[in-house]
């Protein structure tokens, strides 16, 4: 049975100093307005996870900076480039759409096939006023944070990010359009140990485990032994259905088409 967790959500002293959601816009941002020739290209996870240039060791050049805080986290893994209509929302609302679809057919008891999925998939905005899309703006900020915290946990699982890409990312971040707080924010959650256990905690319903683990997979290299090690633990801790899990997997990866590894 779910046991939800019931105490502080962090200590961390920058929770409640920054915009949360707007910080996972950066992250999964919705697509992008029509720009002039030559203009920054703006967010959008089809920008931040299908432009690596070479990751932290190859040069951000434009590839990196163009794709935003996804992209200097992920480095030179294999990233995703979400197909279908799901980039029309925001952050919070790109994992939602995508958790809220698995959560929908495992309730229904319907075979994870990603295989039989159309190419270009439709998804629906998770319901307003519930976990995956909650009405009340403290629910959104703490979510947003719950979110943040997985995808850099996620990151950070297979041991890349080491104190060097850590300065790489904090210089690139000065390029970006956040606030102090919040690029404190990323930096102390990159700094901290990797604590599976306080991810999983943060879950305080079912559907706030699976958008959880949603973000979680858009951050990590399914290819990757380690990586899928902690997913793996991940699932466990979050006490995630396997069927459910499969669901999750299947309409990620039905969402999405895998990018190639940068060039080393």
């Amino acid at each position: 049975m779910f046991q939800p967790y019931l105490g502080p959500e962090s200590t961390g002293a920058h929770d409640t100093m920054f915009d949360a959601k707007n910080l996972l816009d950066q992250f999964l941002g919705g697509a992008a307005p029509q720009q002039p020739p030559g203009a920054p290209r703006g967010g959008g996870l089809n920008d931040m996870l299908g432009q690596l240039s070479g990751g932290l060791a190859g040069g951000f050049g434009g590839g990196a900076l163009a794709g935003g805080l996804a992209a200097l986290l992920l480095g030179s893994k294999q990233g995703r480039r979400i197909a279908g209509n799901v980039l029309q929302y925001g952050g919070m609302a790109v994992v939602g759409a995508l958790a809220y679809r698995a959560y929908q057919n495992w309730q229904a008891g319907r075979a994870a096939m990603p295989g039989a999925q159309p190419a270009q998939p439709v998804f629906l905005p998770p319901p307003g006023d519930t976990p995956f899309a909650p009405a009340d703006a403290n629910d959104q900020q703490a979510l947003a944070r719950h979110l943040l915290r997985a995808m850099i946990a996620a990151a950070k699982a297979d041991g890349h990010i080491d104190e060097k890409e850590r300065a790489a990312i904090f210089a690139e971040m000065q390029k970006l359009p956040l606030g102090a707080d919040a690029r404190a924010f990323v930096m102390e959650e990159l700094r901290k140990p990797l604590d599976i256990d306080a991810v999983a905690r943060a879950a305080r319903t079912p559907e706030e485990a699976a958008s959880i683990y949603t973000a979680s997979l858009l951050a990590v290299d399914v290819d990757n032994a380690a990586e899928r090690g902690y997913l793996a633990m991940l699932a466990a801790r979050l006490k995630l259905d396997d069927a459910l899990v499969q669901h999750l997997h299947a309409t990620v990866e039905a969402a999405s088409v895998p990018q190639p590894a940068p060039a080393a």
